[in-house]
């Protein structure tokens, strides 16, 4: 179950929506998953920000409230001391699932945000010069407008229907093609293209594992390891880090 942090020099992490679980935020899926109660691939499809922008951002707004109050966990702050950790030799990538930007919040510097971060927003028009920036508002009553091209705003995030960006993509296809230890924690293992990840690393030769609070519905062969249990206590120990 240990996980010796000297041994791999390059390093690939896959968090998801189990990570945060602690830290107040809801899984996507399951029982009490943000999933159960908002139509999240109807109101969170591409389609309905340009047909009814509205409700795009009732739904994204609600989410966005949760992660103000939320704090970085136990798993997040072994994942930043792993990564402080490391020599210059190695290399480590975390990639996220996640919208939330705990990760950065902990104070993780090498992170890729695949679908992007709910906290920020950005111009809906594609040719806009509009930088995306932060912003903490819900905007459930009034949909707003770019300052600079007067098209609707949205959250910087990957919605149903839109392709995952080129430079993130590529980022994690080139540090899978040459890493020696992939670690996938609280995720469901469901959401393409995230869950080939793993198959990619073990073509590689990497110690694949799997961390979560239980087993995936479809089990993947890929994963050399697995444990389960809570991640904020799981991945401490694994790690050998006292936090």
């Amino acid at each position: 179950m240990r996980i010796d942090r000297t041994q791999y020099s390059r390093v690939v992490v896959l968090t998801g929506a189990g990570i945060s679980v602690a830290s107040g935020l809801r899984p996507y899926r399951g029982p009490n998953g943000v999933w159960e109660e908002h139509d999240v691939e109807q109101l969170g499809h591409v389609r309905t920000l340009q047909e009814r922008p509205a409700d795009t951002w009732r739904l994204f707004g609600a989410m966005r409230e949760p992660i103000l109050a939320a704090q970085p966990n136990a798993a997040h702050r072994a994942l930043v001391e792993w990564e402080a950790s490391i020599s210059p030799s190695q290399e480590f990538l975390l990639v996220t699932q996640n919208i939330d930007g705990l990760h950065q919040m902990a104070g993780s510097r090498n992170v890729c945000e695949i679908h992007g971060n709910i906290m920020f927003t950005k111009c809906s028009n594609l040719s806009c010069t509009l930088t995306p920036f932060r912003d903490e508002e819900l905007h459930q009553d009034v949909v707003p407008t770019c300052p600079v091209c007067g098209s609707a705003l949205r959250p910087d995030i990957v919605l149903f229907g839109e392709e995952l960006p080129a430079l993130p993509s590529w980022t994690v296809k080139r540090a899978l093609r040459d890493c020696d230890l992939f670690l996938a924690v609280g995720t469901s293992g469901m959401v393409a293209p995230a869950s080939n990840y793993v198959r990619s690393a073990e073509y590689a030769g990497a110690r694949t594992v799997y961390v979560n609070l239980e087993p995936m519905q479809q089990p993947n062969p890929a994963f050399q390891e697995q444990y389960f249990g809570r991640a904020e206590e799981l991945l401490p120990q694994m790690l050998g880090i006292g936090i």
